[in-house]
């Protein structure tokens, strides 16, 4: 049995390599409708899990930004948005078109411009389908049972640890963050994103010029699978040029996102 699954294994990796939005070659073993209903199936599970907020205000100003930004995407689909009242800066988005923003967040992005660099990094990941890249990568680097525990969910722990991988570590308290490659390539999409649909970009800066006064202090760069927030400012300085270009073009287009942060 050890040596067929073996076997699949090298076959179905050799014929799951895909590209991503950035040319980057990655691993997709799962086909995209399981795993849209691995990401609605966690998104459920958060809703049971941490309160929603009900507040209109927010409710309708962190959906203005998500609608402006999901507006620039060639393929229509519906997202669903959920505000979650937690106090940590924190927002993810899931395969299957699932957003989840934290109220704590709005304490941090200042801006609909910043708001905008967050929610448009993590519907990056989607585009990207880090969260396939990465199960993809855990089921042909586990065996046996524990693979079929992780991929079925059954436990406790192997229910975190899918959630985990699906990009909400922070939320089942099992740290497995995307990793650099995948972080930069996140925040490539999402600066192009957010200036596509008219949020001027240069809000990325200041966001995470916020994100590294707010951490007061991090972990040295070597030692954390992210960028440091320094490193990131100075990716997203070189990718500057482009998405400004981006920025002017949707404003001579008339793109203006109007979103009025709660006051």
């Amino acid at each position: 049995m050890r040596r067929l699954l073996v076997i699949f294994l090298a076959v179905a990796v050799a014929a799951a390599c895909a590209t991503s939005p950035t040319g980057r070659r990655q691993l997709q073993l799962f086909p995209e409708s399981q795993m849209n209903e691995m990401g609605a199936a966690a998104f459920l599970q958060i809703q049971e899990q941490v309160p929603v907020d009900k507040s209109p205000v927010v409710n309708s100003y962190v959906q203005c930004v998500a609608d402006a930004l999901l507006a620039t995407l060639p393929e229509q689909r519906d997202w669903e948005v959920r505000v979650f009242n937690d106090g940590t800066a924190n927002a993810f988005a899931l395969p299957g078109g699932k957003i989840g923003v934290h109220t704590g967040l709005l304490a941090v992005a200042e801006t609909p411009g910043q708001l905008a660099a967050v929610i448009g990094h993590e519907i990056g990941h989607v585009l990207a389908q880090h969260s396939n890249e990465r199960v993809s990568t855990a089921f042909a680097t586990n065996t046996g049972l524990q693979l079929l525990q992780i991929l079925a969910g059954s436990g406790t722990q192997q229910q975190q640890t899918m959630l985990a991988l699906l990009g909400l570590g922070a939320q089942v308290g099992i740290i497995l963050p995307f990793s650099r490659t995948q972080e930069a390539e996140a925040d490539v999409i999402g600066l192009q994103l957010m200036a596509k649909a008219g949020f001027d970009p240069r809000e990325a800066i200041a966001l995470w010029e916020n994100m590294e006064r707010a951490a007061q202090g991090q972990p040295p760069e070597f030692l954390s699978t992210h960028p440091s927030h320094g490193s990131r400012i100075g990716n997203l300085q070189k990718e500057m040029p482009g998405a400004m270009k981006l920025y002017e073009q949707a404003r001579a287009a008339g793109r203006a996102p109007r979103c009025s942060p709660p006051g």
